[in-house]
């Protein structure tokens, strides 16, 4: 029993595979110390060799599992011969050793004398039974024994499934649950010792109803795959691609372990390894970890199995386009009637693994997990669904959608005949006909409307994830425009929340910003920008400076590609030329409308910076060009790990002139030694010109975007809160906006000159083109204050003008024009 506050100064992980080795890195992002375990080397002179190797290959991963390279410093390799004494003092050790029970067993009575009386040790098994496994431990430790299932890759997954053995003391899980929330920033469902626990559970029988009813409708594994992605709210990789993603060994294993321990479950047939999956392992085509999978890059090609021709080839099936059209329809029960209605294989497959799921979640959930609630997010935090399987059966109308699967059932084309359970018809039945409502989900042990954890961490969220049929209201509003809505939740901080696609920046934001900023300081004690969804900013948006009519923007992939903006260094151009929208402007040739607009971006980033009330960015997601500088404005900035934040423009010709190169060139100056900025600036220099975006918020602190002071949040869902503590902190702290500073020393004419050299080099050596040079010379010089000489002293509105000018005289060019449209109309850059 835990009768303190639980901390963990120090962790250790024993195993320093592909799960142990990313968990120890998130531990760290985390600012844990940690130990990583592995059998000694005993071939090398350094028998913690394995682990320190498995610590090197952290930085070279993609995505980064670090949100800072040089944190890997603070994982200690160590190996199980020479160590073990270091456990006394870590008040978490975590297994995440292989899959075999006979292994973990063994390893469990060899480090079970060193552990401290207090230390909380966990399994990180993927399925196997944590009751079975505590049986190696003594009986004093098992109460401190649980499962702590992270989701693969550990950083970005938000699922943790919390698995107690019959012993666990409530305390230590409670306890456990709040450290992994806060801390790790993880959603936290506490499973039921059952096989594979629930996400695992409900994910894979998700992945073989799709591989038998795709046999079934002789559908292919790419065209299987354009079915069940983004198109039905599940990732892009969908299915198969995920399969090669996670691993097909891991896959089959998991597989196996369900056929070897659910004898008694309906679906028990189709727990089966298909036979060219065995192959597949068996041959050692793993997926993307060996290059070969059921997927296959060749060249620049992408090549699926075939498996009637027992080989691979293009990539090329397509999907229907009468069934795509169907899967874009907005109401879903019209396209779940539609589904089960159309007699096209690629619809009829559609209907029957959502009917399968459905059929196979309502049986199982009792014996899973605690409610519908638990089971729709571990799949949505553990697989990335957009929904679970109990909402979208909701949304989709939960009477009929019933009444479906009974005539399924009933007519031999469900995968099992076991009868729906008897709490399903109390939905029916019910006056709501929903699982989840504002009440709480259903359990079916009590036949009630389960309400969300009670445990005093979950205060901290206070607008947690919802699921479909669950209320949100977002306070009471103070104002609202078409562009933005200030609020409160009934305290003295105001908040503000941008309307924009994107929470891009145009006039109506700039203009609504503005009011926010002035209602905030006449009645209220500070002032939060929080959007209730990310993410945070995506930039300027000059097309209403055109004044030409609205157009409807059909969906694009560029939607689907920001979600994948920190694979991509292609990314942060798109997003540079997507948020500043300037093909309009410049066909227009309205550049004095633009000019204008900058200007008061430039008043309004002012304003933030001296506003009469302290000022908090509360940033998650994206943060871009113009939101990137209005976070750099800000008194402060709360922002989540996995913030991307970065001045992009220069990545389509451009420079950033909201205050950003200003803000840039004051922080140097701040820092400069014998009144010269222009150490500072040099790196500063590289980050606007390169357009580099921080692919975490740690990262952000290094480029300059955040401050050190400024807090990094592990959980998203917490962030609002913290967001507001600082702020009624500076609020009571007596705030006064800083004094506007007169006297900035700049690098000038002999700071330029440098950085020219710099570029001449680099011209002439056909690294940049003469374009790139001269966007480079324009940042240098209204980072360097000028044509000056160096240490002269300015004010901020010397840096501003410098910014408005920079930015016009770029933007009217041809080839900052041409570099626009170009990353408009492909995605990719454009070196002219």
């Amino acid at each position: 029993m835990i009768n303190h506050r639980f901390t963990v100064r120090k962790a250790a992980v024993l195993g320093a595979g592909v799960m142990g080795a990313q968990i120890a890195a998130h531990l760290v992002n985390a600012n844990i110390e940690t130990l990583l375990f592995e059998l000694p080397d005993e071939k090398s002179s350094d028998p913690s060799a394995p682990a320190a190797k498995a610590i090197e290959k952290l930085k070279k991963l993609e995505p980064a599992p670090l949100s800072l390279a040089a944190k890997a410093a603070c994982i200690q390799p160590v190996n199980y011969d020479q160590h073990l004494g270091l456990l006394t003092d870590c008040d978490l050790v975590i297994e995440a050793i292989a899959e075999r029970i006979d292994w973990k067993t063994d390893l469990y009575l060899k480090i079970a004398p060193h552990l401290g009386q207090h230390t909380i040790f966990a399994s990180n098994t993927s399925g196997l039974s944590i009751n079975q496994l505590a049986q190696a431990l003594p009986e004093e430790l098992r109460h401190r024994f649980c499962g702590i299932h992270f989701f693969n890759p550990p950083r970005y997954m938000h699922l943790i499934e919390l698995i107690p053995c019959q012993e666990s003391d409530i305390s230590v899980l409670d306890a456990l649950e709040a450290f992994l929330v806060t801390y790790l920033g993880k959603g936290v469902i506490r499973a039921k010792d059952t096989p594979n626990f629930i996400a695992n559970r409900v994910g894979v029988f998700s992945m073989l109803a799709i591989m038998h009813h795709a046999k079934a409708f002789g559908l292919g594994f790419d065209l299987v795959d354009k079915l069940t992605g983004s198109l039905i709210g599940r990732p892009k990789s969908a299915t198969f691609r995920t399969a090669d993603l996670v691993g097909l060994d891991v896959l089959s294993h998991v597989i196996g372990t369900m056929h070897d321990t659910l004898h008694d479950d309906p679906w028990h047939a189709y727990y089966q390894v298909p036979d060219w999956l065995q192959a597949l392992v068996e041959q050692g085509a793993l997926g993307q970890k060996s290059g070969k999978g059921i997927y296959q890059k060749i060249g620049k090609e992408i090549h699926v199995l075939d498996l009637e021709k027992n080989g691979y080839q293009l990539a090329t099936s397509t999907l229907d386009s009468d069934i795509e059209a169907l899967l874009k329809r907005k109401d879903p029960v019209e396209k779940f009637a539609a589904l089960r209605a159309s007699e096209h294989p690629q619809a009829q497959f559609l209907w029957s693994i959502h009917r399968d799921l459905f059929h196979y979640c309502a049986v199982h959930l009792a014996a899973i997990a605690n409610n519908a609630r638990d089971l729709d997010l571990a799949i949505r935090w553990g697989f990335g669904w957009n929904q679970g399987p109990f909402e979208t059966w909701q949304i989709a109308g939960w009477k009929q959608v019933t009444q479906w699967i009974k005539e399924d059932i009933a007519s031999g084309k469900s995968m099992s005949k076991t009868p729906l359970p008897a709490w399903v018809e109390d939905i029916e039945t019910s006056e709501r006909r929903a699982v989840h409502t504002a009440q709480g989900s259903y359990a079916p042990a009590t036949r009630s409307m389960q309400s969300r954890s009670a445990l005093p961490v979950y205060k901290r969220q206070l607008f947690p994830d919802r699921l479909a049929g669950e209320e949100v209201v977002y306070g009471e509003t103070i104002f609202e425009t078409d562009a933005v809505r200030m609020w409160h939740t009934g305290d003295e901080i105001a908040i503000v929340s941008f309307k924009s696609k994107m929470h891009t920046v145009d006039i109506d934001v700039l203009n609504g910003l503005q009011q926010a900023i002035e209602e905030a300081e006449h009645r209220w004690r500070a002032l939060v920008i929080w959007q209730t969804e990310p993410p945070f900013s995506a930039g300027a948006n000059l097309q209403k400076a055109t004044e030409k009519p609205k157009r409807e923007e059909p969906p694009s992939a560029f939607d689907q590609f920001m979600k994948k903006v920190k694979k991509s260094a292609q990314s942060t151009l798109l997003q540079a030329a997507r948020s500043l929208d300037l093909a309009d402007a410049l066909m227009a040739g309205k550049l004095a409308e633009v000019e204008m607009l900058i200007t008061r971006f430039q008043q309004l980033s002012q304003h933030l910076r001296y506003s009469m009330v302290p000022t908090v960015a509360a940033v998650d997601g994206l943060a871009l060009g113009g939101g990137c500088e209005f976070v750099m404005h800000c008194d402060r900035a709360v922002a989540t790990l996995e913030s991307y934040i970065g001045l992009v423009e220069a990545g389509v010709g451009l420079l950033p002139a909201g205050g950003g190169c200003k803000e840039l060139a004051l922080r140097a100056a701040r820092n400069a030694i014998d009144n010269d900025p222009f150490p500072q600036l040099k790196h500063t220099f590289q980050t606007v010109a390169m357009a580099q975006l921080a692919k975490s918020a740690e990262q952000a602190k290094e480029l300059g975007y955040l401050r050190e002071a400024d807090p990094v949040i592990m959980n998203r869902f917490e962030l609002l809160h913290a967001a507001k503590v600082q702020a009624l902190a500076l609020a009571e702290s007596g705030y006064r906006p800083p004094l506007t500073p007169r006297a900035i020393p700049v690098a000038g004419s002999t700071g330029i000159a440098t950085i020219k050299g710099m570029l001449v080099n680099m011209l002439e050596g056909h690294f940049i083109s003469e374009h790139d040079y001269l966007i480079g010379s324009k940042i240098a010089h209204v980072l360097c204050g000028g044509d000056l000489t160096p240490g002269s002293l300015v004010d901020e509105e010397w840096f501003l003008r410098l910014e408005r000018t920079a930015f016009i005289e770029l933007l009217a060019t041809e080839k900052t024009q041409a570099r626009i449209a170009h990353t408009l109309k492909t995605g990719k850059p454009l070196r002219n």
